[in-house]
């Protein structure tokens, strides 16, 4: 058998996923081959696949690199449950749990370790890991490497540094969303990745309806957009907490269940709410750009910008978080040239540096014509990430009139649907997970789809892999079975 036929077991097995994509099989060849690699893949696109197959297959550890806690908790949580042995090394340890991680390095028990970039600069956990046979270095939210990228981080200059002292260089690969040439050329040089393949997956996400609102009375507009989305899980962005705060109790006034997330809250509140929006306690989280990089939620049906965005790279990581399952969804922006004001101010009250300024008040002009442009919108962003596009996508508010209203993907009412939604989320509630952890919608539209009742039909439908089946195959084939005898 050979490696590329090795890890597409490994998919099915894991994942339940009959084929990589074609920039994932590159990415995992590149990467099992002992070279650099370098990949932009849009939000949603499966760039964790493109490390985490490579971390099964490859002598020692894994290291993942990635900046978030709550983004590095939600993926372990997932490996553990399919039983690969992962782990987060993260502040949220106690003492006892970190001398228990390190026991489990030492004694090579851990595939794949997640750490926060800031982990690097502890003398402590350096040398331990100089003493592991390290495999793979993967860099993930890799833009944040960069002065040029729209999320930079000075802790991610420690990572080339940290990669030289190691007794033996291991393979060093690099992810990100969203990468401009000269950000993409940045985040090269300062990971000194070596002669890198570099595969760039489009950024065209097809499943993403985009749209701008221009003419004014945004109030009554998203009070109407929410209320047509009832029982839709989305995401409402705004520039400031205090804009956040507004919309927040304005859809309370209205009757409409809302949650709130910003920095100026409590830590157990932000995670409270994060965690209620997650488990589908409440459909709608209204929140400024602190949240979202470290959900990994699927079934985000709508991302809706309250205010304009500070840049395209911003934007399109946000409205990212929509439609991860590949199902149709909606990305709304309401624009108004007040938020321009607003924008340059905070850019200017933030920005260290004149050179920076000047970047960052480039991209907020890219920004402002994209609201205001008449061309196609998913044209637009394309042709501003490089690529190529055709003049009209039939997929936006430019090309066509988008109907802010509920999409038919979502108004069926099948009775096998409803049930298996039903089944799902008993079964979530009975381990205490996300809905989306023990299937996906895209997963369970398939299996109203096809209404298998076998295994080896079970083992057709994507998402249904070997540990899905076990652990839910018997219940699924039963759920189906029941309804077709009724």
């Amino acid at each position: 058998m050979s490696r590329l036929e090795e890890a597409g077991e490994l998919l099915k097995k894991y994942y339940g996923y009959h084929a990589f994509k074609p920039i994932q099989q590159k990415a995992i060849e590149s990467i099992l081959n002992g070279q650099d690699t370098f990949v932009v893949m849009p939000t949603g696109g499966g760039k964790s696949l493109c490390y985490q197959i490579p971390a099964l297959m490859l002598d020692g550890l894994t290291l993942v690199i990635s900046p978030l806690i709550s983004l590095m908790k939600d993926q372990v949580d997932q490996l553990v449950r399919l039983e690969i042995r992962a782990a987060c090394m993260n502040s949220m340890l106690d003492e006892e749990q970190y001398q228990e991680l390190r026991i489990e390095i030492q004694e090579n028990r851990i595939q794949i370790l997640y750490v926060a970039p800031e982990r690097l600069r502890s003398g402590d956990f350096l040398s331990l890991l100089r003493r592991q046979n390290i495999g793979l270095v993967a860099v993930d939210e890799a833009h944040c490497v960069s002065q040029w990228g729209h999320d930079f981080r000075p802790s991610y200059h420690a990572i080339s540094q940290f990669v030289k002292s190691l007794p033996k260089r291991p393979v060093v690969a690099a992810f990100t969303a969203t990468a401009t040439r000269e950000t993409r050329e940045d985040i090269i040089r300062r990971l000194e990745l070596v002669r890198p393949n570099i595969y760039r997956a489009s950024f065209n996400r097809s499943n993403l309806i985009l749209a701008v609102e221009r003419d004014g009375g945004r109030k009554e507009k998203l009070l109407e957009f929410v209320k047509n989305h009832r029982g839709q899980s989305g995401i409402i962005y705004c520039n400031t907490r205090k804009e956040v705060d507004k919309v927040w109790d304005m859809l309370r006034r209205a009757g409409i269940p809302a949650l709130r997330y910003h920095g100026g809250m409590e830590d157990w509140e932000r995670n409270e709410n994060q965690e209620k929006f997650i488990y589908e306690q409440v459909d709608i989280i209204v929140a400024t750009n602190a949240f979202g990089m470290g959900i990994n939620k699927p079934d985000v049906r709508y991302v809706v910008h309250y205010n304009l965005p500070k840049n395209i790279e911003s934007y399109y990581q946000e409205i990212g978080r929509a439609g991860r399952d590949g199902l149709p969804s909606l990305c709304v922006l309401f624009f108004s040239y007040s938020d321009v004001h607003i924008n340059r101010y905070l850019l200017e009250q933030s920005s260290k540096s004149e050179e920076r300024l000047q970047v960052e008040l480039q991209k907020l002009d890219a920004m402002v014509h994209y609201a205001d442009t008449r061309q196609c919108l998913r044209q637009y962003i394309l042709q501003y990430f490089g690529e190529t596009a055709k003049d009209t996508c039939q997929g936006c508010s430019n090309c066509c009139e988008v109907r802010l209203g509920k999409p038919e993907l979502q108004q069926m009412e099948e009775d096998l649907l409803n049930e298996l939604r039903s089944l799902r989320l008993m079964l979530a509630i009975d381990e205490g997970v996300p809905s989306y952890r023990v299937m996906s919608d895209e997963t369970l539209l398939e299996l109203a789809r096809k209404q298998p009742v076998s295994v080896v039909a079970l083992e057709q439908v994507t998402g249904m892999g070997e540990r899905r089946i076990e652990q839910y195959g018997e219940a699924i084939l039963k759920c189906i079975i029941d309804f077709q005898q009724d």
